[in-house]
C-alpha cells in the first residue's frame, strides 16, 4: 500500500506534549494525509545529541521519526548555510549573505546523514515529499541509495533572479539536485520564472510540454503552487469565544481608535524597519489624525544564535522608542510592540478588531498572515489589508492596497487610503480576497502538488 513520506527540517506532526496546542495549517493538512496514508513524517528533533538515531512516534494515527543534530550539524548546516547563506540569498539580501566552505560542506554532511537514516524506511511504493530549502540535496542522496520511488520538493520560500544565484559558490551542484526530483514546487510563477530561467541560461536546459524541463536526459515537471491556509478552521476560530473575548478587548482598550496590526517574526526579510519608517511618515503628514490610530506591532523573535536577527531586534526595539518618545501623548502611543506569539484564535481575534492589517515584507515566498487577516475579517465591516507588492500573496490577492515597502511616502500614503476607506469599497476589495482563501486552501495545495506527483508520466522518471 502506497503511503506518503514527509521529510523537512522540522517535524511538525501532533505528540502527545502538544495535544492542547493549535497546529499551523501546514501542519493540519499534511498529518491529514499521513493519517488517511499512514506515513511518516521525518525531520530534525531541533535538540542536539551524540547521536544521529531516529526516533518514532505514533500519535492519533500519525507516526512522526526525528533525530538529534551535533553541535557542529547545527552551527554548519542550519545556522551557517541554510539560514546565513541560502536565507538571505533567496530574500535578494546579498549584503547579508555569508560564503562559507564550511557551512556548504556542513549541509551536504547533514543532508547525506538524513538521507542514510530515512532511506531505509521507504518502501516501493511509498511518495516522498521533501520541503523547504534545507533539504534541496535530500533527493539526490536519496537516489544515490538506489530510491526510486516517486519523489517531489517543495520550495516555501522565493527561488532568486539568476543574476544573484550564481554568487552562490557551486550553485549549479545545488540546482543539478532539484533533478533529482520528479515535480518541483514554487509559490509562484514569478519564482517559476526565475528558477526556468536559470535552467535555461546557465545549464542549457529545455523547456516543453507546459510543466516540463529538461537537462540533459533527466525531464521533471516545475510548476507554481501557492500554499494556503486551513481556512475553514480559522474561519471558525475568528468566530469563536476565544477570539470574540480577544476582539472585545482589543476594542476596548483601543478607545475608539483605529488599529493597525502587523505580525511576523523578526526577520529583516518582513521589513519591519521599513514599516515603522512608512508609519512614521503617516505621522508626519498627517498631524492632525495621529491620535485616532495606533500600530499593535507582534514580533516574537527568531534565530536569535544569528548575528543579523539579534541587529534586526536592537534596530526595531531603538525604533519604537524613539518614535514613541516623539509623537505619544499622555493617552496615546503610536506603536505597540510586543516580542512574543499568541495562539491562532487570539491572532483571529486581534485581526478581526484591526481596521488595517499591515503586511509588508520585501521578500516573501508566500505570505500567510495575510491570508489569515482576510480570513479572519467580519463580512459585513471588514479591515483593510495592505500588502507588499513583493509578497507571493500579491499575485492571487490584488484587491488589496498594494504598496511598496522600500517607499515610507507609498506607506503613509497606504495607510491614509485605507483609513479613509469606505466600507462599500472595503466589502468590495475583501470577498475576492476571501473567496480566494476558501477555494485555494492549505488543502488544495495539498491535492494539487500530490496529485501532480502522483500522475506524473512514468517516462518523466528516468534515473539521474
Amino acid at each position: 500500500m502506497s503511503r506518503l513520506i514527509v521529510i523537512s527540517n522540522r517535524v511538525q506532526a501532533p505528540t502527545a506534549a502538544d495535544a492542547g496546542g493549535a497546529q499551523g495549517g501546514l501542519a493540519v493538512a499534511l498529518t491529514a494525509a499521513l493519517r488517511e496514508e499512514h506515513g511518516i513524517w521525518f525531520g530534525w528533533s531541533g535538540e542536539t545529541g551524540e547521536d544521529h538515531k531516529l526516533r518514532f512516534e505514533t500519535y492519533e494515527g500519525v507516526t512522526s521519526a526525528v533525530m538529534d543534530l551535533y553541535e557542529q550539524d547545527v552551527e554548519e548546516y542550519y545556522d551557517g548555510f541554510a539560514n546565513r547563506t541560502l536565507w538571505p540569498l533567496f530574500h535578494y539580501r546579498l549584503d547579508l549573505t555569508e560564503f562559507e566552505r564550511d557551512f556548504q560542506g556542513g549541509y551536504e554532511r547533514v543532508n547525506r546523514v538524513f538521507g542514510q537514516a530515512i532511506g531505509p524506511h521507504i518502501e516501493p511504493d511509498d511518495v516522498v515529499w521533501v520541503h523547504d530549502y534545507h533539504m534541496i540535496p535530500l533527493g539526490w542522496v536519496l537516489r544515490q541509495q538506489g530510491v526510486k520511488n516517486r519523489m517531489g520538493f517543495f520550495l516555501h520560500i522565493p527561488w532568486p533572479p539568476t543574476r544573484l544565484l550564481v554568487a552562490l559558490p557551486q550553485h549549479r551542484r545545488l540546482v543539478e539536485s532539484l533533478f533529482a526530483y520528479d515535480v518541483v514546487g514554487f509559490q509562484t510563477e514569478e519564482w517559476l520564472e526565475s528558477f526556468r530561467h536559470y535552467v535555461v541560461t546557465e545549464m542549457g536546459g529545455v523547456l516543453s510540454d507546459g510543466d516540463c524541463v529538461t537537462v540533459g536526459g533527466r525531464t521533471i515537471r516545475a510548476i507554481a503552487c501557492p500554499i494556503g491556509i486551513d481556512a475553514d478552521s480559522f474561519i471558525k476560530a475568528a468566530n469563536g469565544p476565544v477570539a470574540k473575548a480577544t476582539q472585545l478587548r482589543m476594542l476596548e482598550s483601543a478607545v475608539g481608535r483605529s488599529m493597525m496590526v502587523g505580525v511576523d517574526r523578526l526577520d529583516y526579510s518582513k521589513g519591519l524597519a521599513e514599516r515603522f519608517s512608512g508609519y512614521e511618515r503617516f505621522l508626519q503628514n498627517h498631524a492632525d489624525r495621529r491620535a485616532l490610530v495606533y500600530l499593535l506591532q507582534i514580533a516574537p523573535p527568531s534565530r536569535t544564535a544569528v548575528q543579523s536577527y539579534r541587529d534586526i531586534r536592537d534596530n526595531l526595539d531603538a525604533m519604537s522608542g524613539r518614535i514613541n518618545g516623539a509623537y505619544a501623548d499622555i493617552d496615546w502611543v503610536p506603536i505597540r510592540y510586543v516580542n512574543q506569539g499568541y495562539p491562532r484564535d487570539v491572532l483571529a481575534g486581534i485581526y478581526r478588531a484591526a481596521r488595517i492589517g499591515l503586511v509588508t515584507p520585501l521578500r516573501d515566498g508566500m505570505n500567510l498572515v495575510a491570508k489569515e487577516f482576510v480570513a479572519a475579517q467580519d463580512p459585513h465591516d471588514p479591515g483593510v489589508l495592505i500588502l507588499s507588492r513583493f509578497a507571493g500573496a500579491a499575485a492571487q490577492m490584488p484587491q488589496a492596497v498594494l504598496c511598496n515597502p522600500y517607499s515610507a511616502e507609498d506607506v503613509a500614503d497606504a495607510i491614509d487610503k485605507a483609513l479613509r476607506m469606505s466600507r462599500e469599497e472595503r466589502i468590495a476589495r475583501w470577498k475576492p480576497m476571501f473567496d480566494n482563501v476558501r477555494n485555494e486552501d492549505v488543502l488544495w495545495w495539498r491535492r494539487r502538488f500530490l496529485d501532480t506527483l502522483t500522475n506524473a508520466p512514468l517516462c518523466e522518471r528516468n534515473t539521474i
